[in-house]
């Protein structure tokens, strides 16, 4: 596949990331910090909120599985995890989180199971779909191509 097509791709990729309301603004501002000194500093950020949230998604599940369920501690962990997709920009999955640490604050076990499938739901999307523009970048850079400037 040739730079051109890869950029389209890219390009289409990242508007529908915006329009889908998946990330928002803080993505810009994390693609605005990278630079030649550290040109794998998005990759490496976003690995880490990888990393993060499958912890989080691990720790959410199992504090909800219990026979009784410490809402404080599920709160604390939707909170965390809401500063960690903030961060990055996860505009969904911060969205969930908010809802998801209201559900705790009332002790709504149904509703913190709800959003738990939501979170995961929204969490495995942005991954994707993050995945898929960032390979989308090694495939241009390889071809020969450039990354288009974040405005």
């Amino acid at each position: 596949m040739d730079v051109v097509q890869l950029l389209r791709q890219y390009i289409d990729c990242k508007t529908t990331l915006f329009r889908e309301g998946i990330l928002d603004d803080q993505f810009t501002q994390l693609q605005k910090l990278a630079d030649d000194s550290s040109p794998s500093f998005v990759v490496e950020v976003v690995s880490l909120f990888f990393d993060d949230s499958e912890k989080l998604l691990k720790n959410l599940t199992q504090a909800l599985e219990q026979p009784v369920v410490d809402f404080k501690q599920v709160a604390d962990h939707a909170h965390q995890f809401k500063g960690s997709s903030s961060s990055i920009g996860a505009q969904r999955v911060k969205n969930v989180c908010i809802a998801f640490r209201t559900y705790c604050i009332e002790e709504n076990l149904d509703g913190c199971l709800k959003c738990l499938q939501q979170v995961k739901h929204e969490y495995a999307l942005v991954k994707n779909k993050l995945e898929n523009l960032l390979r989308l970048e090694q495939q241009i850079v390889a071809a020969g191509g450039s990354i288009p400037p974040v405005e």
